[in-house]
């Protein structure tokens, strides 16, 4: 089978054994990346795809496509006395074989090239993944943690049944993981930028913190510079200073369920200790990458695919702040500056939220390899290509 998006054309095949020994094709096309595909959030996104079926296996049968979401929310090991942490939604659903007498949609170029290679045998299907849904994220697991990782996964299925609802078998389905992921936004916000006062009992003065970030949208490998003035109007001393980039977490489906990691941290007595009627002037570089995160347990990644690295998770974008899916991850990023006084005279702290995500300009700058001697070598892929496909 061959999966594809829009025109993305990077070529992968891959196979699984069905019943009898018949052999279905699975293929995707991707933005640099073999195996998986990725997805904008912003509107509803097309799948469109061409499977090569076996017409004496699937003869008086008929063959369904479907889109499924999983949402793990627990460990497997803690899956006891019939208790699961795990939900599926199915998203998009729709009859491949036998085909509609009419198509309510047309074939894309890759999808032409493909049957007319493929021959009488392959059919097209067209499948929408509808705006709004969650995006892929996974939490990172800990160390000695076993099982698939919590978070919302995707992948596509086509499968033999009587209906769209039956029960699948392994020796007849087929499947595929893919990931949905959002781009930045082309038009950036304001610069981010605060102040924060704080009075002290029995004392005069205030002690003053300016934060100013240099943009609001950075991409990921990129270097926050925080930009942070002090000035100090009271008759406290600043001892030393903190910055950290924060990751916020919401898993939406509990109450309860939002919770914080650091992933960039600095501490400095730079300019320190700050006496009375003194201020300071200070950039602080911050890197939040997950090469310095790799051992903390509840990390929120991209939605990862076996053999593929990732990043950290991008921000989430909502299309409605209220409109939040019961089975999503929300993510979103804030740098953090604290100022330490003493033990009696407490802290002064300071918060900037910023946008953390992948460029769009990625996108545009796939290649369109949809020429007849990639549909050639997708031919010959399908034929001596060994890996196979675990079916979730």
């Amino acid at each position: 089978m061959r999966v594809c998006i829009d025109v993305f054309t990077v070529h992968r095949s891959l196979r699984r054994r069905a019943a009898r020994g018949r052999r279905s094709t699975f293929s995707v096309d991707s933005p640099g990346s073999p195996g998986h595909t990725e997805l904008m959030r912003r509107a509803s996104c097309c799948l469109h795809g061409v499977v090569l079926l076996d017409e004496e296996y699937v003869r008086g049968r008929k063959v369904f496509g479907q889109v499924v979401c999983t949402f793990r929310y627990g460990r497997e090991e803690d899956e006891v006395m019939g208790l699961n942490f795990y939900k599926e939604l199915f998203l998009a659903s729709e009859q491949i074989y036998p085909p509609p007498e009419k198509r309510s949609y047309e074939l894309t170029r890759t999808q032409e090239r493909l049957m007319k290679k493929l021959g009488e045998t392959a059919h097209p299907f067209h499948l929408t993944v509808p705006a709004g849904a969650p995006g892929s994220v996974t939490l990172q697991p800990g160390l000695e943690d076993e099982g698939e990782p919590c978070g919302v996964h995707y992948y596509i299925k086509l499968f033999v049944g009587d209906s769209e609802i039956d029960r699948s078998h392994r020796r007849s389905t087929i499947a595929l993981g893919i990931r949905k992921v959002q781009y930045a936004p082309s038009k950036p916000g304001p610069q981010p930028c605060t102040v924060v006062r704080k009075d002290f009992v029995l004392s005069p003065g205030q002690l003053e913190l300016e934060l100013t970030l240099d943009k609001q949208l950075y991409m990921h490998g990129e270097t926050v510079a925080v930009n942070m003035s002090v000035r100090n109007h009271s008759n406290k001393v600043v001892k030393k200073i903190k910055a950290n980039v924060v990751q916020s977490v919401d898993v939406v489906l509990f109450q309860n369920g939002q919770y914080r990691n650091v992933v960039a941290s600095i501490e400095t007595q730079d300019g320190c200790p700050l006496q009375p009627g003194s201020s300071l002037q200070k950039v602080l570089h911050l890197s939040p990458t997950l090469a310095s995160n790799r051992d903390k347990r509840g990390v929120a990644l991209d939605g990862q695919l076996k053999r593929a690295d990732t990043t950290l998770a991008s921000t989430t974008l909502l299309l409605e702040p209220e409109q939040r899916d019961a089975f999503g991850i929300v993510v979103s990023y804030s740098v953090k500056v604290k100022l330490y006084l003493g033990a009696l005279s407490g802290e002064l702290v300071a918060e900037l939220p910023f946008i953390l995500m992948h460029p769009k300009e990625g996108r545009a700058k796939v290649i369109h390899a949809d020429s007849q001697a990639d549909v050639e070598m997708f031919r010959q892929d399908t034929v001596h290509h060994q890996e196979s496909i675990e079916v979730y």
